[in-house]
C-alpha cells in the first residue's frame, strides 16, 4: 500500500510491503539493552496487555515476549503482517497482529495497559490517533514512543552508506540524524502527562551483508526507489562497503524513549 505524507520525503510515495522480506531479514537489529530498559520501567510485562503500532515484522513484541506481556500488533502494510505472523509462529509465540492502521484501530475503551509506537510515530495523523489512543487505554495507561537512528555525521561508514541513499532518492528526509528527545505534537498534552525522557548511545554490530540489507530495507531505498534503481544502488553499494568496511564492524547510533500516561 503506497503512502503519501507531504510531511516525509516531499510527498513522495513509498510502501513499506515492497521491503517486507528485507525487513523481516535484516531489522531485528535492536540490541538487548534497547528493550531492557523498557522493562525496567516496568513496561511491557507480564500482567500487562499492550498494543503494539506501526510493528511491521512485530519487532517489538517479538523480542519482549519474553517479559511476559500479552501483544497485540497492527501495522498498515498486509505483508509486514504475514511476516509478523510467520516469525511469531517459528518462535512459538502467541502473538495477534491485524493489517490495519493506527488511524483506524478501534479496540474497546480500556483495553491496554501500555501502547507502544517503535520507528513509526511521526507516520500518523495525531489529530485522530492521540484521543482514540487514549480511550483505548486503562486508566493511567502508558504511551511508550521509541526510536534508534544511526548518526552518520560521527560514524564513517553510516555517513558513506547514507550519501549513497541520497544519491538515488534526493527527496528521503529520513537522513541527517542528530541526537535529540523524540517530538511530541501539542495534541499529545490535551490527553497525557509527559512523565518522562531518554536519550542514550548504542553501538550495533553488523556485517557488510546484514548492514547493506538494512539499508535496503530502509524507506529511502526498498520502500520507494523502482527496481532498477534499486539494482543499481545495490551494486553501487556493495562496491562501496568492499572499499570502506572490514567484514564485521558496530555502527554508532542513538536510542530514545518517551513515556507518556494517560490523564
Amino acid at each position: 500500500m503506497n503512502i503519501t505524507d507531504q510531511r516525509i520525503d516531499n510527498g513522495n510515495p513509498f510502501d513499506w510491503g515492497r521491503t517486507s522480506e528485507d525487513y523481516a531479514k535484516f531489522r531485528d537489529i535492536y540490541p538487548p539493552e534497547f528493550y531492557q530498559r523498557v522493562a525496567d520501567r516496568g513496561l511491557c510485562i507480564r500482567g500487562q496487555n499492550v498494543l503494539d503500532l506501526g510493528t511491521g515484522t512485530g519487532v517489538l513484541p517479538r523480542n519482549m515476549y519474553h517479559f511476559g506481556a500479552d501483544w497485540t500488533g497492527i501495522d498498515i502494510a498486509e505483508n509486514q503482517i504475514m511476516q509478523a505472523k510467520r516469525l511469531a509462529g517459528e518462535a512459538g509465540m502467541d502473538i495477534r497482529f491485524a493489517a490495519t492502521c493506527a488511524e483506524d484501530a478501534d479496540f474497546p475503551d480500556g483495553s491496554f495497559d501500555v501502547i507502544t509506537a517503535c520507528q513509526c510515530f511521526w507516520y500518523f495523523d495525531h489529530e485522530k490517533v492521540i484521543p482514540k489512543l487514549s480511550r483505548m487505554l486503562k486508566p493511567g495507561g502508558k504511551l511508550v514512543i521509541l526510536y534508534m537512528a544511526w548518526l552518520p555525521y560521527e560514524d564513517t561508514i553510516a555517513g558513506a552508506s547514507e550519501a549513497l541513499v541520497l544519491k538515488y532518492n534526493p527527496e528521503w528526509s529520513g537522513a541527517g540524524e542528530t541526537r535529540h528527545p523524540i517530538w511530541i505534537p501539542e495534541i499529545t498534552d490535551v490527553y497525557f502527562e509527559r512523565l518522562e525522557h531518554e536519550e542514550y548511545d548504542l553501538r550495533v554490530p553488523f556485517t557488510k551483508e546484514s548492514w547493506h540489507g538494512r539499508m535496503k530495507a530502509c524507506r529511502g531505498v526498498g520502500a520507494s526507489l523502482s527496481e532498477p534503481q534499486i539494482a543499481a544502488w545495490e551494486q553501487e553499494h556493495h562496491a562501496l562497503l568492499d572499499r570502506i568496511a572490514p567484514e564485521t564492524f558496530e555502527i554508532l547510533h542513538y536510542a530514545a524513549i518517551a513515556v507518556l500516561q494517560k490523564k
